[in-house]
């Protein structure tokens, strides 16, 4: 499937334009071996938990994210739009070095 060129802006943007693009870069790497909740994330990745929290509601917002369930159950997922562009998360990452 052929790069998008809006998600690829998107990701430059998220991961290298802002603070905590390396967090967010490791968030999407961890949602992609399997969706998990936030303690899960934090846990596993060894981050605060409102640090994770933070950046998983601005994935989120951006489209890159999608949850199901409701609370403290909501588990997150990559969106399908994420999901079947992974090569430019992939290609922005590995330019950017994360």
């Amino acid at each position: 499937m052929p790069e998008d060129s809006e998600l690829r802006r998107l990701l430059w943007y998220l991961l290298g334009g802002t603070r905590g693009g390396e967090n967010r870069a490791k968030i999407i790497r961890a949602l992609k071996e399997r969706p998990r909740n936030l303690n899960q994330l934090a846990t596993g990745l060894g981050m605060q938990y409102n640090l994770v929290q933070h950046h998983v509601r601005v994935l989120k917002r951006n489209s890159l994210l999608s949850v199901a369930g409701e609370h403290y159950g909501m588990t997150y997922f990559l969106s399908p739009w994420l999901e079947g562009h992974f090569e430019a998360f992939e290609n922005v990452a590995k330019e950017l070095k994360l």
